[in-house]
Formats: C-alpha cells, structure tokens, sequence
C-alpha cells in the first residue's frame, strides 16, 4: 500500500543540510526564513538567490510560511490593516521570486472569541469582514499567480469557524492548513476536539498539514513519536478528506527529521 511522501519546513541553514533528502523524492518544502517583517523590509533579494541555488533540480511543492508575528488579519484598527496587507504582499514578491506556489497565514481566531464572540451581535461577521479588507488583494493577486494562501489553525478552538471564513472568499486561491501540534494543544488545553477532527472539518479544503507532535498542554513542536498525538487517526483523516494536502514536519529542532520520518515509516504511515 502506498504512503505519502512527507516534506519538512526549512530555513536557510536547515536546506543546507537537508536538501539532498529534500530533492531525492522532490518532497513538499516550506522556506521559513522569510516570516520575520526585519527580513520582507530589508533588501531580500541575496537570501532568495541563496534559496534558489541550493533547489537547483528542484521539482517538488514548494512554498513559503508567511509573515505573522506582531499583528492579526482580522485588526479592528484599519491602519493596522494597512500594514498587513504590506507584509502579506511582500510574502507573495517573495512567492513570485522563488517561484513558490503555497503561502502559510495564521488563523485570526483566539481562544477569547470561542467564549465571547457572540457576545456581539456583529461578532462573526467582524471578523470574517476585516479579514476580507486584509486579504481582498492579495486573494486576487494570489489567484493570478496560481499561489494557494492556507489558512493554519493557532488558537482556534472550533474548526468549523475557520473553514466558514476560507469558504467566505469563494476563491481557488485559499484553503485550509492544519497544524496538528497547535490542534492537540487547544485539545488538551482550550476543551477542542482531538486533531484528527481539525483535518476531517477541513475536508475537501485541506492543503497543507504541519505535522508536529506534542502534549496537549503546549506548542512543543517535538519530533513525531516523542508527543501524545494519535498519528494514525490524523493520517486516516487525511486520507478520508480526499484531498492532497503538503505534509510538512514542522520541528523546532530540525535535528529530529530522521527520528520522525523513521517513526512514520514503521508505522506504516509516510515515506
């Protein structure tokens, strides 16, 4: 029986070393190095040469995370927004220099909205309408270049108010990512359902999984087998979505990829 060809999401330093692993079975690739607003400010275009060379013969799904730290896509503050669709569109120059076709967005949803947002009467439709004024443009302009904008789960509780948002933009351009590590701490820690129910509410839309393991209490990140996650429930659940999703090992410690790629394939479930 055939198993999934798994990939890992890499910086830099991380491809130097994996690359020749990376290329043998053209596994998916995430480049991270471009996540952090210092580095789409400055002068890229050296560090994205420096990507380019190293992917020569490199045939494979390739995409980027991109920018999150310091902001939301849902900022009540317009002039906050602004700046995200600066950084969300310096993320997409970036897909369009190295080719990539998948940029990673974090999900606007908190662990606040799950108890309060319908508190408000316009709650729900506040946020998936500020998320729209952010995205509306590079949505369009992601649809043209043929990039995929995933929406990756954070704090979210219920995995339906994501997809609800991803569908909202009735667009090919934007799907859902789970992260699997992020599922299982709002599980153990927020009263979410188990991750295998994240990938089965994504369903059809699911495009991309980080796979990472942990225990339920925080975002370990740890190599697969060292955590509490029940991998053969997330690997059925993918395959039941129908869907061909990038299966991306997210590590912190990317020195745990062949501990990880050797569990999976005892288990019988990556390659």
């Amino acid at each position: 029986m055939s198993v999934p060809v798994i990939g890992a999401a890499l910086a830099l330093e991380d491809l130097r070393i994996y690359r020749d692993w990376i290329v043998e079975k053209q596994r998916d690739l995430e480049l991270q190095s471009f996540v952090d607003a210092k580095v789409l400010m400055s002068d890229w275009a050296d560090l994205a040469a420096a990507h380019k060379e190293l992917l020569d013969g490199y045939t494979g799904r390739l995409g980027i995370h991109g920018p999150f730290w310091g902001f939301t896509l849902h900022s009540i503050d317009p002039e906050i927004r602004d700046v995200v669709r600066r950084r969300v569109a310096q993320g997409l120059d970036v897909c369009e220099a190295l080719g990539a076709t998948s940029m990673v967005l974090h999900s606007p949803y908190t662990t606040w909205d799950y108890n309060n947002i319908d508190n408000y009467a316009n709650g729900r439709s506040s946020v998936i309408g500020n998320t729209h004024d952010t995205l509306a443009a590079a949505v369009k302009r992601a649809e043209d270049m043929g990039v995929t904008l995933v929406l990756e789960n954070i704090e979210d509780i219920n995995p339906a108010d994501r997809r609800i948002l991803a569908e909202s933009f009735d667009s090919v351009a934007v799907k859902l990512s789970v992260d699997t590590g992020h599922a299982h701490y709002a599980h153990g820690s927020t009263g979410a359902p188990p991750v295998d129910y994240y990938i089965r509410h994504a369903g059809e839309m699911l495009g991309h999984v980080h796979l990472q393991d942990a225990d339920g209490y925080a975002d370990r990140h740890w190599a697969l087998g060292q955590g509490t996650i029940r991998w053969h429930a997330v690997f059925a659940a993918i395959k039941a979505t129908g869907a061909d999703p990038r299966l991306i090992l997210e590590l912190r410690d990317k020195a745990g990829l062949p501990a990880s790629m050797e569990y999976l394939a005892r288990e019988g479930l990556g390659q």
